[in-house]
């Protein structure tokens, strides 16, 4: 974060800071569980819902979609906030996830938090 706060678009990177109090995980593979705390911190409090968003559709975000359904975590994906490389795979990824693994497709604008 600090790198990008140093950066050339900075102003796009404050709105986005997390609290002083929030949790963080190094998300180094295709998965956000793999090889991570992740599961841990959710089921220390009690988190049994994720909402995933980022890139790519048809990579990071369905690997981590399908590692969330086999933890038997709800699972949302905002389908105006994922990007992809190859349009095709990514609305195959976004079908696989609502049909295979029962995740809530929505928008950030109809997002009830």
């Amino acid at each position: 974060v600090s790198a990008a706060l140093k950066g050339p678009h900075a102003e796009l990177v404050e709105p986005l800071l997390p609290d002083d109090d929030s949790l963080f995980v190094v998300k180094a593979r295709h998965s956000a569980f793999y090889q991570t705390p992740l599961e841990y911190l959710l089921q220390q409090h009690g988190i049994g819902h994720i909402v995933l968003c980022g890139q790519a559709t048809e990579q990071c975000v369905l690997y981590s979609a399908l590692d969330a359904h086999i933890r038997h975590l709800e699972v949302t994906v905002l389908r105006d906030a994922v990007a992809h490389i190859h349009a095709d795979l990514a609305e195959a990824a976004l079908r696989m996830m609502e049909r295979n693994m029962g995740a809530r497709l929505t928008d950030v604008d109809d997002m009830r938090w």
